[in-house]
C-alpha cells in the first residue's frame, strides 16, 4: 500500500461534521453497513484478513451494546484498509475506497457529488475512447488508400486487363487482412453475416495502428 498516495484523514473529514471527530468515526464504524462495507474491502485486499474473526462483529454491529473503534477493528480482524496513528500528527486514516465511502456518510451532499463525478469521468472516457477509434480508423484507412495506391503504380502491369487488375487488387489487400486479422475479407464476412460493415468496423485500436504505422 502506498500510504502517502492512498490513503486520506478519516479524522479530518469528520471535523467537518463533528468537533469530537474520534466519536463520529466510531458512530459509523458500528453501523452493520459499515461493518459488511469494510469486510468486504479487507477481503479483497488482505490476505491476512480474518474471516472468523470479521463474523462475530458482523453478528453484533448494530446492537444497541456494540461498539466498534479503528483500533478494535484493526486488532480483531487483522485490517489493512484503516491506520490508526498516535502522536501529535496522529489520527485514522483510511484507503481511499474507504475515506469516500465515509465521506459520503457524513454528507448526503458530498455523496451526490461523487456520483455525478463518476459519471462524468466515464463519459469523459467512453468519449475518448471513440473518438480515438474514429480517428484511428480514419488513419487507417487513408493509409490503406496509400497502400492500393502503391499496388496501382509499382505492383500492377499495364497490360492486365480490368478483370486483372481486380483480382491483383483484391490479393494485395487480403495479404494485408490476413497479416492483420488472421483472415481474408471473405472470409470474415463468411463468419460475420450478421455484422454490417466490414472488418475493420470491428477492429481494435491496436489493429487498426499496424496499417497506419506500417
Amino acid at each position: 500500500m502506498d500510504f502517502e498516495n492512498d490513503f486520506i484523514s478519516l479524522t479530518d473529514i469528520a471535523k467537518y461534521k463533528s468537533d469530537d471527530a474520534n466519536a463520529t468515526i466510531c458512530n459509523w464504524m458500528r453501523t452493520r453497513e459499515t461493518i459488511e462495507f469494510l469486510g468486504l474491502w479487507e477481503r479483497l485486499h488482505n490476505t491476512d484478513f480474518k474471516p472468523l474473526e470479521f463474523e462475530g462483529f458482523r453478528g453484533e454491529a448494530g446492537l444497541h451494546a456494540f461498539t466498534m473503534s479503528p483500533t478494535k477493528w484493526i486488532q480483531g480482524v487483522n485490517a489493512i484498509g484503516i491506520v490508526s496513528k498516535a502522536g501529535r500528527y496522529g489520527g485514522t486514516y483510511a484507503h481511499s475506497d474507504i475515506a469516500l465511502e465515509f465521506a459520503s456518510w457524513i454528507s448526503a451532499e458530498f455523496k451526490l457529488y461523487i456520483i455525478k463525478d463518476y459519471k462524468r469521468i466515464k463519459k469523459d472516457e467512453n468519449s475518448k475512447l471513440s473518438l480515438n477509434w474514429n480517428l484511428n480508423r480514419e488513419i487507417a484507412k487513408i493509409n490503406y488508400r496509400i497502400h492500393t495506391d502503391a499496388i496501382k503504380d509499382n505492383l500492377i502491369p499495364p497490360e492486365l486487363t480490368p478483370e486483372q487488375i481486380s483480382f491483383k487488387y483484391a490479393s494485395e489487400a487480403d495479404l494485408l487482412n490476413v497479416a492483420l486479422f488472421g483472415m481474408t475479407a471473405k472470409q470474415w464476412r463468411d463468419s460475420n453475416k450478421d455484422k454490417k460493415g466490414n472488418m475493420r468496423d470491428f477492429a481494435s485500436l491496436n489493429q487498426l495502428l499496424v496499417p497506419a504505422c506500417s
